[in-house]
């Protein structure tokens, strides 16, 4: 039997699923987890698209999200911008 390596990106297929994901995300993850999570959305919707949307070099975009990237914030506010999503603030409750 032959198998085949996992990939989320297959799997982003629409507007909620990505929401859905990134939100997870955000939840459970760290700064790293979050940077790559972006990455396999912009991967799913199509990084050259993604670079031409946040105005960046396909190369560029690859690079800060590749895992251990340290990109700027400003980035991953474009690259969101881009993939359609956005950052809001809810209170938390305690």
């Amino acid at each position: 039997m032959e198998t085949s390596k996992f990939d989320i990106a297959d799997y982003l297929d629409d507007k909620e699923m990505i929401a859905e994901y990134l939100n997870t995300v955000l939840e459970e993850g760290n700064e790293s987890d979050i940077i790559i999570a972006i990455g396999y959305v912009a991967k799913s919707i199509g990084m050259t698209k993604i670079a031409n949307e946040a105005g960046l070099s396909r190369p560029s975009l690859y690079k800060a999200l590749s895992e251990g990237a340290k990109p700027q914030f400003e980035t991953i506010l474009k690259v969101l911008k881009a993939i359609g999503g956005q950052l809001r603030i809810n209170p938390t409750t305690t």
